[in-house]
């Protein structure tokens, strides 16, 4: 993740108030490419930093969710192996769904991060509080999100927003104790 002092303030205030987390799976989670076995199988990899900072920012309170369009068993199979509850496959309309989410858990858009990498999360970008892209996101969205990582989808990317939710929520230094830091 880029030093903290080379984040914008206005994107620091935002990671602030994160309550939910929510991501696009295909290019943010992942790096974007579909693999299909002999069967029609899908596979995809999934970064392990990605997964311990979606760990670490439930485990201080921060709801985290997936919506994609994509029917996803692989997506189902890797969110039942973190115990992220909120798993939406198959969605039509992510706006919608994000909505729904929302008000389901009482949490505002305006303390909703969302990620996504392309034309379909241009949707959520201009109504949530914390719109993040992957350095690798479609050309189309600069200039439509509040920041971009440094790191690609299926990269980290995902690690370095919840690391930015975290210490602006001030986590860090805790973090940095509970795994042995002096």
């Amino acid at each position: 993740m880029p030093a903290v002092a080379e984040i914008p303030e206005q994107v620091r205030a935002r990671a602030a108030r994160v309550r939910l987390a929510a991501f696009d799976v295909d290019g943010t989670l992942t790096d974007g490419r579909l693999w299909f076995d002999g069967d029609g199988r899908e596979s995809k990899a999934y970064h392990i930093h990605d997964g311990l900072g979606l760990k670490l920012l439930q485990d201080h309170g921060v709801e985290v969710a997936w919506i994609t369009a994509r029917e996803s068993p692989s997506a189902r199979a890797r969110a039942r192996d973190l115990g992220i509850r909120h798993v939406y496959t198959g969605v039509k309309d992510k706006r919608d769904c994000l909505q729904a989410l929302c008000t389901k858990l009482g949490v505002g858009l305006d303390a909703t991060a969302w990620m996504g990498d392309d034309l379909a999360d241009l949707c959520l970008f201009a109504h949530v509080g914390l719109a993040v892209a992957p350095a690798n996101r479609h050309d189309w969205l600069r200039g439509q999100v509040h920041w971009t990582t440094a790191a690609r989808g299926g990269e980290g990317a995902v690690r370095e927003l919840c690391d930015l939710i975290l210490e602006q929520q001030g986590h860090r230094d805790t973090l940095l104790q509970r795994y042995g830091a002096p």
